[in-house]
């Protein structure tokens, strides 16, 4: 029985095993996201608090700048497989270690900010090798669904982690969250033990699949810098999100302006992926159909710092959660279109450095942002932060779309093979 044009790149068992491994762990993960910034709001005193939640970007962003060209190295040169294996081993040991801490009465912050920076430092290994892996898992006629439906995953499980965390804090504390996503890691691991035949590495340009070398490294720099498409897509990711993450001052609003506790907080937390999971549906038919990808992407970042100034001035929860959701559709759109352009784009060979160095762009831009942010509300208040965030997003967007008219004409009829 042939599958549904919208789930076709599931009909590949390792690109299924995977997909279903990763939903149960984003889940967790996301439940370990929520938790993790409700208890650092709970140690430390008020006057204090929003600082202290932008520090957990900072102490996330730093990791992956280290590592990031080093990890999208190896993502190109190693078993992927393997990568992931023992990158999703050393997640779970995180997960376990705030577990234990939390269970025990942890009264201090810095082991939260230290454990976040270790589990940083996994996942600039995990995602290249992650994102690296998937085209080889699917032929390339079924890539662009197969990155539809990685995202309607993580906005899933975006969805069911924090409601879940805002429940299970509420009833049984943040260690209950923080094992529960422990387990999760699991699920994937079984799912990469249990593939077949995975196809193996194209070499790098000196004839090498094992090759570490500092050249290496700078020929995928040196790809993304010369490629115009792919170098906008990456910029206008970072200043987007760097200007309008407000994630971690959701504590502050649930607690202090909207005063719906924790199971108010764990719905606001989840928001932005209930918009990203109704769009990530309705993406799966509509990516192909999508001809001006490039266009596309610059209105939806607009109408993400649209969503994010009115969430600024809201002091209504539905009125809120509305434009988190808005938030989280927005860029649901912009992702989508921007992963699929990237990944058409690249040589597979260069598809680990390529997503190693995209790390800095769309992890650091969210997390500085959550530090900027943090900041911003320490002097003058989180509404304030997040209302001048999104005008600077759309400040900026204008900027990088005016400086790039080859994204703004971006269309399908651009779209050329590309070799391995």
């Amino acid at each position: 029985m042939p599958w549904p044009r919208s789930l076709v790149a599931l009909q590949h068992r390792n690109f299924r095993l995977l997909w279903i491994g990763l939903l149960l762990s984003f889940s967790g993960s996301m439940m370990q996201n929520a938790a993790l910034l409700w208890h650092v709001s709970l140690l430390v005193p008020p006057e204090r608090k929003a600082i202290a939640l932008g520090f957990v970007g900072l102490v996330r962003v730093a990791p992956v700048v280290v590592f990031s060209m080093v990890s999208g190295v190896v993502a190109d040169a190693m078993d992927r497989r393997r990568v992931l294996l023992i990158t999703q081993t050393a997640a779970g040991a995180v997960a376990l270690a705030l577990a234990v801490l939390a269970y025990r009465g942890l009264a201090a912050v810095w082991p939260i900010y230290a454990l976040s920076a270790v589990g940083a430092a996994v996942s600039a290994f995990d995602l290249p090798a992650r994102q690296a892996l998937v085209p080889t898992l699917v032929p390339r006629e079924h890539l662009p669904n197969a990155i539809n439906l990685n995202s309607i995953l993580f906005q899933t499980a975006s969805v069911l982690g924090p409601a879940l965390a805002g429940l299970v804090i509420a009833w049984s504390g943040v260690s209950a969250a923080y094992f529960f996503n422990a387990l999760s890691f699991g699920f994937v691991i079984l799912a990469l033990v249990l593939m077949r035949d995975v196809p193996s590495l194209p070499p790098s340009e000196s004839g090498r699949k094992d090759d570490l070398s500092w050249a290496a490294a700078m020929e995928g720099v040196r790809f993304v810098f010369r490629s115009p498409l792919i170098r906008s897509t990456m910029l206008l990711d970072f200043f987007a999100t760097f200007f309008a993450s407000a994630t971690a001052l959701l504590p502050i609003f649930a607690q202090d302006i909207l005063h719906v506790g924790a199971t108010g907080y764990g719905w606001l937390f989840a928001a932005p992926a209930v918009g990203s999971f109704v769009t990530g549906v309705a993406m799966v038919p509509l990516t192909e159909r999508i001809r001006r990808r490039g266009a596309a992407i610059v209105w939806a970042v607009v109408g993400h710092g649209v969503a994010t100034v009115v969430f600024g001035f809201s002091r209504h929860f539905w009125l809120t959660f509305a434009c988190l959701a808005m938030v989280g559709a927005t860029d649901t759109v912009s992702t989508v279109l921007r992963n699929v352009i990237r990944q058409l784009e690249t040589p597979d060979r260069l598809r680990g450095r390529m997503t190693g160095i995209n790390m800095v762009f769309f992890m650091g831009g969210p997390q500085l942002g959550e530090l900027e942010a943090g900041a911003v509300a320490n002097s003058f208040g989180a509404p304030f932060s997040v209302i001048s965030g999104g005008i600077g997003c759309l400040i900026v967007t204008a900027w990088i779309a005016w400086k790039t008219p080859r994204l703004r004409a971006y269309s399908t009829d651009d779209v050329r093979p590309v070799a391995g």
